[in-house]
């Protein structure tokens, strides 16, 4: 039996397949690129955070003490004004510490254009198999 074409349903079969196969690495290649993409984007996020850290720590300690200075010269007494400043540098901390967390979450990672491109090639696959 032939096709319109003068091949035969074994051969185009053959033929599908054999995309299938190209299509399929092709798209192994285009998540490998993406999540090593991703990686490096984590990479990065993770080495700011790490070197804001660094740098913000000698400073954040001066600036503490700045401001529980001038509460004391307000007329707090020495340990409320460095609790207060304490309380409001933790809050700080945590808001920071959570939007990077947030930008290090699986979702935010995730290759979403292999993912997007994978399920446009299985409704090819379906429409090419009907």
């Amino acid at each position: 039996m032939t096709s319109r074409d003068g091949r035969s349903i074994p051969e185009l079969a053959s033929d599908a397949i054999g995309q299938l196969g190209k299509l399929i690495g092709n798209e192994f290649d285009l998540a490998r690129a993406e999540l090593s993409e991703k990686a490096s984007q984590a990479g990065r996020a993770i080495g700011l955070i790490g070197g804001g850290a660094v740098i913000l720590m000698p400073a954040l300690v001066l600036l503490l003490f700045a401001a529980a200075s001038a509460l004391i010269r307000a007329g707090l007494s020495d340990p409320i004004a460095y609790l207060l400043t304490g309380g409001v540098a933790l809050a700080i901390a945590l808001i920071l510490i959570s939007i990077g967390i947030r930008r290090l979450s699986a979702d935010a990672l995730k290759p979403k254009v292999t993912l997007q491109q994978v399920e446009q090639d299985k409704l090819a696959a379906r429409e090419i198999v009907r």
